[in-house]
């Protein structure tokens, strides 16, 4: 045991002393944040225009603050971003994440002095939480690696701007920065392919433990390590490879392909961080779902999804949220953000303590004959079934064709790229939209009632969606392929990419 893991210990049980005295007492906590929001943000100018003085209650909160998405607050944000000083929060912001976003171009979200050290903290919780629960720690006796955004950032009137992930490359801790690569030069680089290939070189001979980053592009990682060592497994590579930290989207579709890459299963934490906060992570081994965080500047309202587009939603706290009913994530943050949509929908699994699941995108779903078919149910339709007949899968998405050339009836469209594509495409795809049908009730009605016909499934090339990522400026970093679109943007580039051996 080296003196890191022997040290931390302590310091990872007091942090969960710490994480227990909000966890059992959820309801007060939030109020504190809420209450405590209220009051340091009443003088901004979305507090005098909003009557936060006012405020004295959730229930005030919700008649004088509407939920709205980055479009609806976009003219403080540009208030912000030209240098305005106490616009949505006290001062000016730390920083501003850049993210992209569909209808906004590039948006920009606020974090704070306040905000900043939360992200920090959150992060850390996760790996003392696991250290605690499990008493190992060796990981840190070694290299870390945080697959991640260019930590170089740019200024925009007197405010650093860049990813998340670059922002909080920024704030590594001190007892983690010799451990951690890839060097700065290497995580400078913009060009994902070629950091990929930096970063190979400069760990494919060290001592490796914990790596860290969004699935499909730490399954890039591993399969340049993979070509650059004669074909061997990660662990082969990575004898004392113990830790896997990872978030972003949900790790069951990629689960299979990494750990045949990996050559055995390894630990791993799920984190649940996102540039308008960090919301929840892993807690427990054991347990299923991620705590939601509750004493860290956050204070969450939640939209049942069904109604999330009506004019009037039903919109309540913490105290009143129901098991496993699908919500949209609405925030409110000590960096600024007022009934924020995220644009996340989220489970709960456990009220004893609060523990989410992420089930989807408000936006990302097909329902283009009222069949609302959301990406949990598209994501455990073709897992159960690809698990049936172990087949891997690497990625793939779903539109809908709404008017077939060949005049039949309208459908779901899959697109998957395999690693190894079924014998009988058209067998693999009737056993998925029967299982769709299991899980939504809306999609068993128009099959079954002849206004859809069954979902119709490409196989797609090698590396397709890579090529498709590449292709639009998205390729690594924090960047996702949507699961699910309502329109056929992401389909119609597809369609170019579908095996000849379909």
């Amino acid at each position: 045991m080296g003196i890191k893991s022997f040290l931390v210990k302590p310091v990872a049980a007091f942090a969960v002393m710490q994480i227990n005295k909000w966890k059992k007492n959820p309801l007060a906590a939030q109020d504190n944040v809420f209450n405590k929001l209220i009051k340091t943000a009443k003088d901004t100018a979305f507090g005098r225009d909003h009557k936060f003085s006012e405020i004295s209650s959730y229930d005030d909160f919700k008649k004088r603050v509407p939920v709205r998405d980055y479009e609806g607050i976009k003219d403080y944000i540009e208030r912000v971003v030209d240098g305005e000083a106490n616009v949505l929060w006290p001062g000016k912001p730390k920083y501003l994440a850049k993210t992209s976003g569909t209808t906004s171009g590039t948006k920009y979200i606020p974090i704070s002095s306040s905000s900043m050290p939360e992200h920090v903290k959150a992060a850390q919780n996760a790996m003392f939480c696991y250290i605690h629960e499990t008493g190992k720690a060796d990981f840190l006796d070694g290299r870390i690696i945080f697959l991640q955004g260019s930590p170089v950032l740019e200024n925009k009137n007197g405010i650093a701007f860049g990813r998340l992930s670059g922002i909080v490359a920024n704030h590594v801790p001190a007892y983690l920065q010799r451990n951690r690569l890839p060097s700065f030069n290497a995580n400078s680089i913009e060009d994902w392919e070629e950091k990929v290939e930096a970063i190979v070189a400069e760990t494919i001979n060290e001592d490796m433990r914990l790596i860290s980053g969004i699935p499909p592009w730490v399954q890039m990682y591993f399969d340049r390590l993979s070509a650059h060592a004669d074909g061997k497994k990660i662990k082969d590579i990575f004898k004392n490879f113990s830790l896997f930290v990872y978030g972003g989207v949900n790790f069951e579709p990629y689960r299979a392909r990494l750990e045949e890459s990996i050559g055995k299963k390894i630990p791993s934490i799920e984190t649940y961080p996102a540039s308008e906060g960090f919301i929840a992570f892993q807690d427990s081994q054991t347990e299923k779902g991620l705590l939601l965080i509750l004493n860290s500047g956050i204070f969450y309202e939640f939209i049942p999804a069904e109604e999330y587009f009506n004019d009037n939603p039903t919109r309540v706290s913490l105290k009143d949220v129901e098991l496993d009913r699908n919500y949209a994530l609405i925030m409110n943050t000590n960096a600024g953000l007022w009934g924020y949509s995220i644009g996340d929908t989220i489970k709960f699994v456990s009220k004893d303590p609060y523990r989410i699941i992420v089930s989807g995108r408000i936006k990302h779903y097909i329902s283009a004959f009222g069949e609302h078919v959301i990406g949990e149910e598209v994501e455990t339709a073709i897992l159960t079934v690809a698990k049936e007949e172990n087949l891997e899968i690497t990625e793939f998405t779903v539109a809908p064709q709404v008017s077939p050339s060949n005049g039949t009836l309208p459908y779901h469209e899959w697109y998957v790229e395999f690693v190894n594509p079924p014998a009988d495409l058209k067998a693999f795809s009737i056993k998925v939209d029967k299982s769709l049908q299991a899980l939504n009730s809306y999609y068993l009605d128009l099959v079954e009632g002849k206004v859809l016909q069954p979902l119709i499934m490409h196989s797609l090339k090698k590396d397709a969606f890579r090529t498709y990522m590449k292709s639009q400026g998205k390729l690594g970093g924090q960047n996702k392929v949507p699961r699910l679109s309502n329109d056929r943007l992401i389909a119609d580039e597809l369609d170019k990419l579908i095996s000849r051996d379909e």
